[in-house]
């Protein structure tokens, strides 16, 4: 490697400080941004660590031995998340994710489910806890993720055949302890299991078909796949527009093995545009942030690992929440300042790909550290 690591203040985004109106109004339960986009979905990272070395993702060539991860101390702790959640749902917020790196590697993960349980949305709800994971702890961590209240579980699978999948993992990780993951997720009861398959064309799309077939005949609907555009997420991960299969040329291989018939979106800010096969044996969603964007319907704020607030995928500069939380400002006044991040927010990036660059400077926040 010698000296070409990229730095690791190289690879952070910077934090902005977050404002605190001097009389701030209780939250309404309905904060809409700039484009009248309600804030209806948070999603938490809980650690910048992860045990596999996904080229689109984290390359080995950047995240290797030396690469130095986030402190302990730096994380948020379980209390500040819960307390930082309970503000999110008073504005309207109805949906939770807990994200990575890979949220399996943080310790003791099914309490801080516990707490996220208690919580209540506006209308007096639990809300809706999923969390996202490539698997590889899911046998052991599945049941008490679902005794802890965990609703549902996303697993990332970009391929079938063993091989493929090392060659992608790089960490030659085999692919069937992933489906015994799977299984273990539904045998707990965290069914609809979504998997994901990031397409790469020249690397895994010739696994697009085998995966769609091992699903149909394996588990059938209680698992639904989802196919995603291979993303310029970050910086690291060298991406190329001539690597992205869009997503309409994969619904076509699909729909002639198959046959696909298109289902209505559930919610209108749904990602994934729903079709099912034919002969009812499931269905898959295709997620097109390339070809076809939906800032539209973004209804998403994510939170870091160590409490920066990012109202999108790609942005460049996160607010910085922690230092509120650590510095004893008041629940109304943290609520406060989400309020104005919110109804700031203009982020549209998918929708002007190749119209916006970073600053001098500054980087694109990268898909370990704020999931996807």
């Amino acid at each position: 490697m010698g000296e070409s690591v990229i730095p690791l203040a190289d690879l952070r985004v910077a934090a902005v400080p977050l404002a605190v109106p001097a009389d701030p109004a209780a939250p309404s339960g309905h904060l809409v941004d700039r484009l009248d986009r309600p804030l209806r979905d948070l999603r938490i990272s809980v650690t910048d660590r992860c045990n596999f070395r996904c080229g689109y993702c984290m390359p080995r060539e950047v995240f290797d031995t030396r690469y130095r991860f986030l402190p302990h101390e730096a994380l948020l702790s379980f209390e500040e998340i819960t307390r930082v959640a309970r503000l999110f749902l008073a504005h309207g917020v109805r949906k939770i994710r807990l994200t990575g790196g890979e949220p399996l590697l943080r310790k003791q993960l099914p309490t801080l489910v516990a707490q996220l349980a208690e919580l209540r949305t506006v209308d007096g709800r639990p809300p809706e806890l999923t969390l996202t994971t490539n698997g590889t702890l899911l046998t052991r961590l599945a049941r008490p993720l679902r005794d802890a209240g965990l609703t549902r579980v996303t697993v990332s699978l970009d391929a079938l055949d063993d091989a493929v999948f090392r060659r992608m993992n790089d960490v030659d990780f085999p692919v069937a302890d992933v489906l015994r993951g799977v299984d273990a997720a539904l045998e707990a009861g965290l069914a609809p299991v979504k998997l994901n398959m990031v397409v790469r064309r020249g690397m895994n799309d010739g696994e697009i078909l085998p995966l769609a077939r091992h699903v149909r005949d394996t588990w059938g609907p209680a698992v639904r796949l989802r196919f995603i555009e291979y993303m310029d997420v970050g910086s690291s991960n060298g991406w190329r527009l001539d690597e992205v299969l869009p997503s309409e040329q994969l619904r076509q291989r699909l729909d002639a093995a198959f046959g696909l018939e298109p289902l209505l979106p559930a919610s209108a800010d749904e990602t994934a545009e729903r079709w099912r096969y034919r002969d009812g044996r499931g269905e898959i969603g295709l997620i097109s942030s390339v070809t076809k964007a939906f800032c539209g319907d973004c209804s998403r704020a994510r939170l870091s690992t160590e409490g920066k607030l990012f109202t999108c995928l790609f942005a460049t500069r996160g607010h910085d929440l922690r230092s509120l939380l650590r510095s004893g400002a008041s629940d109304a006044q943290i609520a406060g300042a989400i309020g104005l991040v919110w109804a700031a927010r203009g982020d549209r990036y998918s929708e002007l790909r190749g119209e916006q660059t970073a600053a001098p400077g500054e980087r694109r926040i990268e898909m370990h550290y704020i999931g996807g």
